[in-house]
């Protein structure tokens, strides 16, 4: 702990933003699908309604990414800040598809699954990762994302138990099953009326990058590399990852406390593998780092497909969340370092773009085939 004694005020502030849009984030992802599902939603509508929040989310994010580098980073993440406030507003008061998509393609609740590794990246991921990496130097930097993401998985984790408050209102308080999902999207606006004050106290030196110059040929080659790396790593996972929650609920009938334990074990196990990561990738190498934990991770999706119990279908995914996510902070550290400081919000919006585009289409079929 001392390596962080004299970490930047700025970056603490950062970790505190991420660690409480990851437990908000996380309990809206974990019930987000049942909740269309009690509104009377078709598993297909469920997943286009997945589909639009994910197609939307990456053009956006990579909007966002770009915008900061122009206008600064503060500023869209306040912007961001205010867009989810009027997107829990629209859950609150209204339940017809319309606004459903509107609210989902403002914030892109919905995009962020609820397989683990935590939450509340979304739109703000780019932006945020541009500004972090302004605040660290190049000895540290591997270190300040793992913890940023081990915060935000350890936030996450708290927040998937908090999945379990409408069935505790259903069963205890007899509130009508619509009804008792409210209070999960009042309870994120006020988590983001505090972080427009978190992001009010973050310093930011900017300097906006000229507009009639493009990102450099050497940032553009890599990239452009890191992109298909991510449309190809995320291919598969776009079946399985956005409507993982609503899976165990069909597939087993499990509650949502149930799920809400799952998912806390699950990000437990993601938070401890970011702190593992710098270690082992100082040992074998950040890129054999990525390739062997995606390998294995990729496997075990056998194993939960088949699991004939929520026991032992469960614990897989639990395990399988300690793999999945483990190269997360080091590809995002190694992008940063890779790019020039002021096209780091433009780099980070695009391969966010990349890895978000498979998800687009994939849970339509997957919806489709869990009829």
């Amino acid at each position: 702990m001392t390596r962080f004694k004299h970490t930047h005020r700025d970056v603490k502030l950062i970790m505190v933003s991420r660690g409480v849009r990851a437990f908000a984030f996380s309990y809206l992802n974990v019930v987000f699908s049942i909740y269309l599902d009690s509104l009377g939603y078709s598993t297909v509508m469920i997943g286009m309604v997945h589909s639009v929040a994910y197609i939307s989310g990456a053009l956006l994010t990579a909007l966002w990414g770009v915008l900061s580098d122009h206008y600064g980073r503060t500023k869209i993440l306040m912007l961001l800040a205010v867009l989810t406030i009027v997107s829990n507003t629209i859950f609150i008061f209204f339940s017809q598809l319309v606004f459903i998509l509107l609210a989902v393609v403002i914030a892109n609740v919905g995009s962020g699954g609820s397989a683990g590794g935590g939450q509340g990246g979304g739109p703000f991921n780019p932006v945020e990762q541009a500004l972090l990496a302004e605040k660290c130097n190049p000895e540290n930097r591997n270190q300040i994302f793992s913890t940023n993401s081990f915060v935000g998985s350890v936030m996450g984790s708290l927040g998937a138990l908090m999945s379990g408050l409408p069935q505790h209102l259903q069963q205890n308080r007899g509130w009508e099953p619509v009804l008792s999902y409210k209070p999960l999207f009042l309870l994120t606006i006020l988590f983001t009326v505090g972080l427009l004050f978190v992001y009010r106290a973050i310093a930011e030196e900017h300097r906006p990058r000229q507009r009639e110059r493009k990102i450099s040929r050497q940032s553009g080659m890599f990239v452009t590399k890191m992109s298909l790396l991510g449309v190809l790593d995320n291919m598969g996972a776009g079946l399985i990852g956005p409507l993982v929650s609503y899976w165990f609920f069909l597939r087993f009938g499990v509650e949502l406390k149930s799920l809400g334990l799952m998912f806390f074990l699950s990000y437990i196990f993601a938070a401890l593998s970011f702190l593992a990561a710098p270690v082992i990738a100082r040992r074998i190498g950040v890129v054999r780092t990525m390739v062997f934990s995606h390998a294995i991770a990729s496997g075990l999706n056998l194993f939960i497909a088949f699991a004939p119990t929520f026991f032992l279908a469960g614990l897989v995914l639990v395990v399988r969340s300690f793999l999945a996510y483990m190269d997360n902070p080091l590809r995002e550290s190694f992008t940063m370092a890779m790019v020039k400081s002021e096209e780091r919000g433009s780099a980070a919006g695009m391969t966010n773009l990349a890895r978000i585009v498979p998800f687009g289409v994939s849970p339509t079929i997957s919806a489709y085939l869990m009829q």
